[in-house]
């Protein structure tokens, strides 16, 4: 066997299936784009699922790749075993409705055992098939010439999801030899497709053949297709003779790097630093590769696995004794070691790695007291004699320190310990009701309209070409969601026509408004909403003005006022769009938009706020755009075509076979299936208004264009004449400078006002000093002030502490706007026999209606009740009496 690199076996695999007439389709984004069933994609064929079931044909009926996929359903299990993987390669060869069983499977092995390929020796390789699939059987012994004891027939190859297509698989196993194997030789589970570490699996080919029916029966498939699997990791493992996938030149590197970084721990010196070497290694490369594809933390969906994996990852990371952010560090080692196939990863490392740091430093901010609270939780269960975490305990680990259910889980049972998940799932029910108690009767989702799904009359849009229409036909009419022949004024009607040049609101893009005139050209109803009917028409609300019936022929207008202002702003969103990407990075994408008449709102990915200094270059690049006059063209082909040309998609959005394309000259060019300008230059103006955070890491800007951004900045203009009035300046381009003058001034003034302030406390420190209580060999002093607030009792405290005036201090005053300032505070002397300023803030504080706290020498407290100030101040003396008696 030839020694090789991982990415010199990935190469292998492909060149050898090129050369066998497969075309090489590149590894897709983890992001699913079409297919809502998936959280990631987690196979190689997920991503050629549009081939599998006919709705595209490709080009190539014989396709190869090697794909990156995640799958999360056994998290717990990763660095505890040899091979599991929350990230991994998954390399296949595909037929669809090409090639069958004998070119599979001799092709396999002409690439496992070829000298001029992978050069495994026959000897070691073992075959399961399919009991019932002789023609396999017959392959494998007759055409391969493979030795009957190493063909085993097992049950369970045949892959089925329940209905649909389905058939037997064949499964290739490598003997690694008893010196790898976790059981006796004489075990009964020691055997190719048993539960050991001796044979390892490396190869699935699954034949295709039969349509699973919802009567339960297996109907041969019109087309018989190959979907294969081989895992790129475990055939790693075998080349470089590894112990398990980990000690390969794919995870080697990271745990080399998590050495360097630990407190003197080292691989392989003990079970447990193992599994967490182990963990942090896989973690690093998923999430690398998951936030690299555009994914981003948050608490549900893929972004919450990717925050779990940030903090198991985190979690194992304290056990080696790694403090601080440390995943930012190996994430620029996963993009060395894939360089070679996906570059993307290096190129993105910087941005990849802040938004890594942001998630550590987030979490390692309540780690600590996390831990503290989880170790007290185990120490108290083993106290009270028993096995389970409570519910409770565990629910505040996660409500108010993020630790997720499962990571406190596997903590626990790496302690020995289980959880009480219904205890949990009671206190999470909990939650959510008082939640929803909350939101109140806001409105949920809708029920689907039977009406309207079986209306499937035919309307044609036309308003990408024609402004108006002058004759069409009223196909439907309905009313209350019933059909009816007629409507008339004060009718809550829904109308369809044959012909439309309305838009229907999609993509952001709201819907066209305008009139329904009959032929006498009088305007019998106004259009006040489009929206698509479920089979695809085109669904106007209208106020009714004048009796309409079914098959009345009509004109349609578009107010073409709000439709050009509309389509200003769209096109605008497209420059946008480009422009963040020009300026933060191609990382960044669109979130969702609002495209309005009077302004625009666009939500783009990104952590963290956009700087001023971008603001003004990606407003800059735009209005660039804008003055270059730039064309901008629509296009509609086919959705490969598309990509080809360089068309950016939304991972959230679904196309058909045909989509249309929106080029504006040669600076943007994305998928759009909104109306647009004809030329930039009808924009005219841009101006960005506003940029705030809307979630996490989904940033919103809101602007403006044309008239409505000429307003803005005239608004603006006359706002800043306002001021240089205020300010006495004669020009505007003066206002600054009159403003530094201003702030000067007020500067020296609030500094004579600290000065007479300062010189007020220290004369009402000398006669409230002068009042010493002496209570059971303690002294205190303790009186009502009037001074401007907070920062002046602490000078009165701090005059307190230099003269050493008593053992005890306890002072408050009142403002205007009747808040209450209280300090308390102890000498040294005090705190060693027993007493603490943090107890007798808590004790007072609640007289004038508020809680503080603070240090055994020190302390403080606001509150709004300034009638409790006495009382406050007299109960300090019974605290001091009851602390020493």
């Amino acid at each position: 066997m030839k020694k090789m690199t991982s990415t010199e076996i990935r190469q292998m695999y492909l060149d050898f299936f090129k050369e066998k007439g497969h075309t090489i389709e590149p590894s897709a984004s983890l992001l699913p784009v079409d297919d809502p069933t998936l959280l990631w994609i987690n196979s190689g064929v997920a991503t050629l699922k549009k081939y599998f079931d006919g709705s595209v044909v490709p080009e190539n009926p014989r396709i190869t790749n090697a794909q990156k996929s995640i799958r999360t359903n056994d998290i717990e299990n990763v660095g505890k075993t040899a091979r599991h993987h929350t990230l991994f390669e998954m390399l296949g060869n595909f037929s669809i409705g090409d090639y069958f069983k004998p070119e599979a499977i001799n092709w396999a092995w002409e690439l496992l055992t070829s000298e001029k390929w992978f050069a495994f020796d026959p000897e070691k390789l073992y075959v399961t098939v399919y009991p019932k699939d002789l023609e396999a059987k017959r392959i494998w012994l007759e055409e391969v010439k493979l030795p009957k004891d190493h063909l085993v027939e097992v049950e369970d190859n045949f892959w089925d999801i329940g209905q649909g297509p389905s058939g037997p698989d064949t499964e290739i196993f490598y003997d690694r030899g008893q010196s790898f194997n976790n059981l006796a030789e004489d075990d009964p589970e020691n055997y190719p497709g048993g539960e050991n570490e001796r044979y390892l699996e490396v190869w699935n080919i699954v034949f295709s053949e039969f349509n699973h029916t919802p009567e339960n029966t297996y109907e041969p498939l019109p087309h018989q297709n190959i979907d294969t699997g081989m895992g790129l990791e475990r055939v790693v493992s075998i080349f470089q003779n590894a112990k398990t996938n980990f000690e390969t030149d794919l995870f080697l590197p990271l745990i080399d790097a998590t050495e360097k970084m630990s407190d003197n721990k080292k691989y392989d010196d003990n079970e447990q630093d193992d599994i967490s070497f182990k963990v942090i290694a896989d973690h690093a490369r998923a999430i690398s590769f998951a936030i690299g594809d555009g994914a981003l933390p948050s608490n549900e969906g893929r972004g919450y696995v990717i925050r779990r994996l940030i903090r198991r990852a985190v979690m194992h990371g304290q056990k080696l004794g790694i403090e601080g952010s440390f995943l930012t560090q190996l994430v620029p080692v996963v993009g060395n070691i894939m360089k070679d196939y996906y570059p993307e990863v290096l190129e993105q490392a910087e941005y990849i790695s802040k938004i890594v740091r942001s998630e550590e430093e987030r979490f390692n901010e309540t780690l600590k007291d996390g831990l503290q609270l989880l170790n007290n939780l185990i120490e108290t269960t083993r106290a009270e004699n028993k096995s389970e975490l409570s519910g409770a305990g565990v629910f505040k680990l996660y409500d108010t320190y993020g630790f997720p259910f499962e990571l406190t889980k596997e903590y626990a049972e790496d302690e020995g310990l289980s959880v009480d998940q219904e205890g949990f799932n009671a206190e999470m029910q909990q939650q959510k009701e008082r939640a929803r108690a909350a939101r109140g009767n806001a409105k949920s989702m809708g029920v689907q309209n039977g009406l309207l799904t079986d209306i499937k009359t035919v309307s044609e849009y036309v308003g990408y070409t024609h402004p108006d229409v002058n004759e069409t036909e009223i196909v439907d009419l309905i009313v209350d969601n019933e059909l009816v022949d007629t409507i008339k004024p004060g009718d809550n009607a829904q109308v369809i026509f044959s012909k439309t040049p309305f838009y229907a609101e999609m993509g952001g893009q709201v819907a066209d408004k305008g009139t329904v005139k009959d032929t006498s050209g009088n305007v019998i109803a106004e259009v006040e909403d489009v929206q698509h009917a479920p089979n695809g028409q085109n669904l106007h609300a209208i106020k009714v003005l004048a009796p309409m019936e079914k098959n009345q022929l009509v004109s349609l207008e578009i107010n073409q006022d709000f439709h050009k202002k509309v389509e200003k702003n769209h096109t605008a969103t497209h420059l946008l769009d480009q422009a963040l990407r020009d300026v933060l990075g191609e990382h960044t994408h669109q979130a969702g938009s609002l495209v309005e008449p009077t302004y625009l709102r666009f939500d783009f990915t990104n952590i963290g706020s956009v700087s001023e200094k971008q603001l003004e270059k990606v407003e800059k690049i735009v209005n660039d755009k804008i003055w270059a006059e730039l064309a901008v063209e629509t296009v509609e082909t086919d959705i490969e075509s598309a990509k080809s040309m360089g068309a950016i998609a939304l991972f959230s959005e679904k196309y058909g076979k045909i989509v249309r394309v929106v080029k504006i000259g040669d600076y943007s060019i994305e998928f759009c299936g909104g109306t647009h300008v004809a030329n930039t230059s009808e924009i005219g103006l841009f101006k960005i208004i506003s940029e705030s955070g809307v979630g996490a890491g989904v940033r919103r800007i809101e602007a403006v264009t044309s008239k409505e951004a000429f307003d803005f900045l005239n608004g603006r203009s006359t706002l800043l004449e306002s001021v240089a009035q205020q300010v006495k300046a004669n020009k505007v381009v003066e206002v600054p400078k009159k403003i530094e003058q201003l702030q000067a001034s007020l500067k020296t003034s609030e500094q004579q006002i600290q000065a007479f302030e300062d010189k007020i406390a220290s004369q009402q420190a000398g006669d409230v000093f002068k009042n010493k209580q002496e209570i059971n060999g303690k002294t205190l002093i303790a009186a009502q002030v009037s001074v401007s607030g907070m920062s002046q009792l602490r000078q009165l405290a701090d005059q307190w502490k230099t003269q050493g005036l008593s053992d005890v201090l306890a002072i408050g005053t009142t403002s205007d706007d009747g808040k209450v300032n209280l300090i308390t505070a102890v000498s040294a002397d005090g705190i060693k026999s027993g007493l603490k300023a943090g107890d007798l803030i808590k004790t007072i504080a609640p007289f004038v209606g508020g809680g503080g706290g603070g240090r055994p020498d020190l302390a403080q407290a606001g509150g709004k009740n300034p009638a409790g100030l006495g009382d406050a101040i007299k109960e300090a003396t019974n605290w001091l009496e009851n602390q020493t008696k």
